[in-house]
């Protein structure tokens, strides 16, 4: 299984959390990026002949924020240059307010399949608090213009003051949009963006009541048949995003864009995060990467591992085994020793127990060499 990722990085404004690639003074650009983005696939088309993708994500920024003729320009693009499978999982991150009629039309028709929905809280206060242009109301209308398609919707925990029962309306809110799947996302205060003020003002909820906030969450999605399948993503069943899984499973991928990421064959290559350098390298017939690494033997081993343990299925054992080359029983014994009363352990697969996964970071750490 292989993904496809596309970066667009065009926002009405910057929300006050995010140190995503996104660049709202450059809106007014897209012809000239776009142009660079098909530039950019081409020239990857040569390398990545022998792969079949399974998956193509439209990511940002604010996809839905740009001329659909271009996002239909880049998928005729990808169906060009790469081998895309017939049944591809094809999404496009949507804000509200920012998709109509025609849109979803054009969407449609070009074969997008999947939508994710920026909702992050049902409170307008919060909304504006957060910087993000758009209301409840918003969301349901965009909701009702994707009515019967395959939707999720984000949403942020530890946000200013928030409380159990504001998670669970901004919940009940999703649901009333028709979703079948949730990410559920704790805040992270990047330094340098607005709300790293707040953290430091000690204005958001600490790490227990962020995890407070979670454990509520969670219960309240598996009460109305949202299984966690990852530890911050919730489905139906037969909603996952395979996109996500990809990941999870230490799929390759190959990323487009400015600031996009990539994993191909034990290298991972990350393009550059400044708007008008990406530009003038395409042009100059140049990749746009600004690092390149080779993965070590035991990197490729604790990522196996980290990103394993982050799922609902866990560890296969016989298929890091077989990967890696490993042994795993005996080469973390020590660690599956020490975290014995945390972790399902079966002779085919490595699970952390419901209760404990929303503290994996601390668990996973244990099987660092």
């Amino acid at each position: 299984m292989a993904g496809i990722y596309v970066h667009i990085p065009f926002c009405l404004q910057k929300c006050t959390y995010c140190d995503f690639a996104s660049f709202p003074k450059e809106i007014g650009r897209q012809e000239s990026y776009f142009a660079c983005l098909y530039r950019e696939m081409k020239g990857r088309g040569e390398q990545l002949k022998d792969y079949t993708f399974d998956t193509v994500y439209f990511g940002g920024g604010t996809p839905s924020l740009a001329n659909p003729e271009y996002i239909a320009g880049a998928l005729r693009q990808i169906r060009k240059c790469f081998s895309l499978r017939g049944e591809a999982e094809i999404t496009l991150e949507v804000n509200p307010a920012t998709i109509d009629k025609k849109k979803v039309e054009i969407y449609k028709e070009i074969g997008i399949n999947r939508y994710s929905i920026g909702l992050q809280t049902g409170y307008d206060e919060e909304q504006k608090r957060l910087n993000r242009p758009h209301t409840a109301k918003d969301f349901l209308v965009t909701c009702n213009l994707l009515k019967g398609e395959n939707k999720s919707a984000d949403i942020l925990i530890g946000l200013h003051d928030q409380t159990k029962e504001q998670l669970l309306k901004t919940i009940d809110l999703a649901l009333a949009g028709e979703v079948n799947h949730i990410s559920m996302y704790a805040l992270t205060p990047e330094v340098g963006t607005p709300i790293y003020s707040d953290y430091l003002n000690g204005l958001l909820p600490d790490s227990d009541e962020v995890a407070d906030l979670y454990d509520a969450g969670r219960k309240y999605l598996k009460e109305k048949g949202f299984h966690r399948y990852e530890v911050s993503n919730f489905a139906k069943k037969g909603f996952e995003s395979r996109h996500n899984l990809n990941y999870w499973k230490r799929g390759e991928y190959i990323g487009f864009g400015v600031a996009a990421s990539s994993f191909i064959g034990e290298r991972r290559f990350t393009n550059t995060f400044k708007f008008d350098e990406y530009i003038n390298a395409v042009i100059l017939n140049k990749f746009p990467e600004i690092s390149s690494d080779e993965i070590s033997e035991e990197d490729k081993k604790f990522e196996f591992i980290m990103l394993a343990l982050r799922t609902e299925d866990g560890l296969n054992v016989n298929e890091f085994n077989v990967k890696t080359g490993g042994d795993f029983f005996r080469d973390y014994a020590e660690a599956l020793k020490a975290r014995a009363n945390v972790l399902d352990v079966s002779p085919y697969s490595v699970k952390i127990k419901e209760d404990y996964m929303y503290v994996q970071n601390e668990i996973i750490l244990s099987f660092m060499k």
